[in-house]
C-alpha cells in the first residue's frame, strides 16, 4: 500500500466509526474513487452492503443484528453525509421513553422526516422504514432536537467507540402530532389515546408553536379531541382560538360519531356522549 492510500484509508478509519455507513460521493469527496475503493473492498477494510454505499466492518462480532438494526445507517446518514431529515413520530417517542405506551405487537416503524437517504429504505433492517418526504408543518426545524442518543434505548447498543453523536429527532411535542397525522391509517385511535395518557409534561408554549405551523386539519382537530378527552394540566395553557382549525366536517372514519365540538368523525368510543353528533 502505497503512502497515499495509506494516509486516505487512515484518515477514513480516524473519522468512520466501526459498522458507519458512507456513500460514493462522501468518499470522493475524501479523494476515495472508485478503483481505491474496490481495493479496500478485497482487503476487507470496507464493505458494500448496497451499490454505492459502503460500511466500515463491525469489530465485536455482532455484525449481523447490528446491521439490521436503523440507529447506526441514521446517525451515519446524519453526520457522516450530512442529510437533512429526523426521526419522527413514534419513532422518536420510543426514543424518549414512551415504549410502554406504544404498540407490542406487528412490525416495527422506522419514522422519517425530510431528506432522507434513497438507500435507507433499501436496507435490510429489522423495521419498515416509513420515508415521508414533505413537511407536515411549515417550519423544518421547530420541535427538532440534536438529543443525545442512549445505549440504553431500545435494540442493539451501539459499538463501543469514542464517536458519540447526538441523533436528530423530534421533541415529544412535534412527535406527537406526527404520530396523530399518521392515524388512523398507519397508527390507530386506540394507541394514540393511550399514548395521550402519558403525555402530562407537554410545553405548552412549544405545542402552541406546532399547532399554528402544523398543515393538517384533521391532525390539529385530533389533538384537541384527544387533549379535552385526557384533560392533562397543559391543556389550559392553549387555546384553540388561536389555531386554525379550518370549517366543514371531516370524516376519519365511517360509521362513527362527528364529535359536536371540532367536527370530526371518529369511532364513537373516543367521544363522549355530550360531544356526538349523529353518525
Amino acid at each position: 500500500m502505497t503512502g497515499q492510500t495509506g494516509s486516505k484509508l487512515k484518515n477514513l478509519l480516524q473519522i468512520i466509526p466501526p459498522g458507519f455507513l458512507m456513500d460514493s460521493r462522501w468518499l470522493e469527496a475524501h479523494g476515495i474513487y472508485r478503483q481505491l475503493a474496490q481495493s479496500y473492498l478485497e482487503a476487507g477494510w470496507l464493505e458494500r452492503p448496497l451499490q454505492g454505499l459502503y460500511r466500515r466492518p463491525f469489530t465485536d462480532g455482532s455484525s449481523e443484528s447490528a446491521a439490521r438494526d436503523w440507529k447506526i445507517p441514521v446517525l451515519s446518514a446524519q453526520w457522516i453525509m450530512h442529510y437533512k431529515f429526523h426521526v419522527a413520530a413514534t419513532t422518536a417517542m420510543e426514543l424518549h421513553g414512551f415504549t410502554h405506551y406504544l404498540r407490542m405487537s406487528g412490525p416495527r416503524r422506522l419514522y422519517v422526516h425530510g431528506e432522507a437517504p434513497k438507500w435507507l429504505p433499501k436496507l435490510e433492517l429489522n423495521d419498515v422504514v416509513f420515508w415521508r418526504q414533505g413537511s407536515l408543518f411549515q417550519d423544518l426545524e421547530t420541535g427538532v432536537e440534536n438529543k443525545d442518543f442512549s445505549l440504553e434505548a431500545g435494540g442493539p447498543d451501539l459499538p463501543l467507540s469514542p464517536w458519540e453523536w447526538p441523533m436528530r429527532m423530534s421533541s415529544p411535542e412535534r412527535a406527537l402530532l406526527e404520530t396523530i397525522d399518521e392515524t388512523p391509517n398507519q397508527e390507530s385511535f386506540h394507541q394514540l389515546d393511550v399514548l395521550f395518557q402519558s403525555m402530562g409534561n407537554i410545553r405548552p408554549k412549544l405545542m402552541t408553536q406546532l399547532l399554528k405551523m402544523c398543515r393538517s386539519i384533521k391532525t390539529k382537530r385530533l389533538f384537541f379531541v384527544f387533549a379535552d378527552r385526557h384533560a392533562h394540566a397543559w391543556r389550559k395553557y392553549i387555546n384553540e382560538s388561536d389555531i386554525d382549525l379550518g370549517s366543514g366536517d371531516r370524516m376519519l372514519v365511517e360509521g362513527g360519531k362527528l364529535h359536536k365540538r371540532y367536527r370530526i368523525t371518529l369511532p364513537a368510543e373516543f367521544i363522549s356522549t355530550g360531544e356526538q353528533d349523529g353518525a
